[in-house]
């Protein structure tokens, strides 16, 4: 399997979480968080437009995230999001999920 054929299975479940927490610090336009996701997971984790928009509106209808027009750092206007209460109860909500997740994946590939 391609390397980036595993990526996209790999963030296919965790999109929303991975936004969430790249979210908050505070507000970041898409191309933002694509890239704080890149360089966090060094290099790694490369999250196309094709899924990271849709994961964003998902997430605005859900109420977790908000978003506002306001100019970039290159002066043009670019959508801002940002994490509202709701997004903070489900990031810590997701986080809690996924370690008991990772922590269950552990153990069996440890027995």
């Amino acid at each position: 399997m391609p390397e980036k054929e595993k990526r996209s299975d790999l963030l296919q479940g965790t999109l929303d979480l991975l936004i969430l927490k790249t979210l908050r610090p505070g507000p970041l336009h898409g191309y933002g968080i694509a890239q704080r996701i890149l360089n966090s997971s060094r290099n790694v984790l490369d999250v196309q437009q094709g899924s990271l928009y849709p994961a964003l509106h998902r997430l605005e209808r859900k109420g977790a995230v908000s978003s506002e027009w306001k100019e970039s750092e290159n002066g043009r206007m670019a959508k801002f999001y940002a994490l509202t209460t709701s997004g903070k109860k489900q990031l810590s909500t997701e986080l809690d999920e996924w370690k008991r997740y990772t922590a269950a994946i552990s153990w069996v590939l440890e027995g």
